[in-house]
């Protein structure tokens, strides 16, 4: 019989096409080349709310069982925002702590009673996201068979007295990157936690239609891309401000931007919202690209830039934002900017040097292939959970021993 790993996260399907979600979707098909794999997480799609979405109790998503659960309480953002703001700027309780977290959610008690009954299945629990209900209740309940994807940005919440013993407790901590593994070893003193710098890999279709996409979406002439959830955490709205003062000297390059917005999108001739697009559109689009932009203010991996990477084409990203700032400097494919008058100097030297544009490409293609291609990624996996069944005295497809 296979040995069963199980994956917590708090939304899952096929219309998620980006952050942690699909990063875990993303590895729970990965192991199920190895495992026995079931996905446990909410009837919620929309991200703010957690109101429910899907219907289905179990679904089935690529041969792998989906176990969703209702949320007890959706979320009001005004109550939210209002808690949050008192926990990162004022002095609080650890109630207060505890309080934001059900409202952070989404509070689905119910799953994390799912897993109590059925936790001897399976060898290991791969909770993602260390800031969400799930997380924290299950890495705490489940320890010894815990491992945490924390998907750690550098901001606020981290710095929540609720985290300052989370990150000690799992059996082993799969980071992001080496920026996000350095903050949370500074904040918690983990350094004792099994764990291994992995990120996750990405699939890159053997062929696009650069010009196929061109003609659907209407697309004249040269364009940068951004690729992602449009919101003010992404630096969306600085974003706008410093491309709109750079079309005050008519710069040739449109702005072409693929995801779902909850922002209003300036009326400009050279901008092209384009909604969310599948992942054919996206890769087509990225090949047509002269570069992608991440203005994003926290991250703890760019999936998108890892994509991009593997297809040839730099990206232009926010150098305040460390993890950013650290792969395009491993990567030598990428420049960064922490400025108006840096953005404008850097978009205007990439479009205007092809053969930079090419020494980043093949800088990029080198990176993902040697540190992200799928062998990689799941080698790493496959040996931290080797380590992992050794310190547990775990035989080869057995049992822990004495137990």
């Amino acid at each position: 019989m296979a040995r069963k790993i199980g994956i917590v996260v708090q939304r899952y399907g096929l219309e998620i096409s980006g952050g942690a979600e699909y990063h875990a979707r993303l590895i729970a098909e990965r192991l199920a080349r190895y495992f026995a794999v079931e996905v446990f997480t909410t009837t919620a799609h929309d991200y703010v709310t957690w109101a429910d979405h899907y219907a289905n109790a179990v679904d089935v998503i690529h041969g792998i069982p989906v176990n969703r659960f209702r949320v007890k309480k959706p979320r009001d953002p005004e109550r939210f925002g209002r808690i949050q703001k008192r926990v990162v700027a004022e002095e609080h309780t650890y109630l207060e702590e505890l309080d934001w977290l059900d409202e952070e959610g989404p509070l689905a008690p119910a799953l994390l009673q799912a897993l109590d009954r059925r936790q001897d299945e399976f060898d290991y629990l791969l909770f993602f996201s260390y800031r969400y209900y799930h997380s924290y209740q299950g890495v705490r309940r489940f320890a010894p068979k815990a491992i945490l994807v924390p998907t750690a940005e550098h901001d606020e919440v981290i710095y929540l007295r609720l985290f300052r013993d989370l990150f000690r407790l799992p059996a082993a901590i799969v980071y992001n990157s080496v920026e996000e593994m350095e903050l949370i070893q500074r904040l918690s003193g983990n350094s004792h936690v099994a764990g291994d710098v992995v990120g996750v890999g990405s699939e890159i279709p053997a062929s696009f239609d650069a010009d196929g996409a061109r003609r659907r979406f209407g697309i004249d002439g040269p364009f940068f891309i951004y690729i992602g959830r449009l919101d003010e955490n992404k630096g969306i709205p600085e974003l706008f401000r410093y491309y709109l003062a750079l079309q005050q000297k008519d710069f040739p390059l449109t702005l072409v931007l693929a995801g779902s917005s909850r922002l209003p999108i300036p009326e400009h001739p050279r901008i092209r919202y384009l909604g969310f697009v599948s992942d054919e559109d996206k890769f087509s689009l990225l090949a047509g690209a002269e570069f992608l932009i991440i203005p994003s203010q926290y991250e703890s991996l760019s999936m998108v830039a890892l994509e991009a990477w593997a297809m040839g084409k730099p990206v232009v990203a926010n150098g305040c934002t460390e993890v950013l700032r650290g792969q395009c400097r491993r990567s030598n494919a990428g420049l960064w900017y922490s400025s108006y008058a840096e953005f404008s100097e850097v978009v205007r030297l990439l479009h205007g040097d092809e053969n930079l544009r090419q020494r980043l490409a093949e800088n990029g293609r080198r990176f993902f292939t040697e540190n992200y291609s799928w062998p990689v990624i799941d080698g790493k996996y496959l040996r931290l959970i080797e380590r992992l069944d050794a310190r547990r005295q775990i035989p080869e497809g057995g049992s822990p021993r004495g137990g």
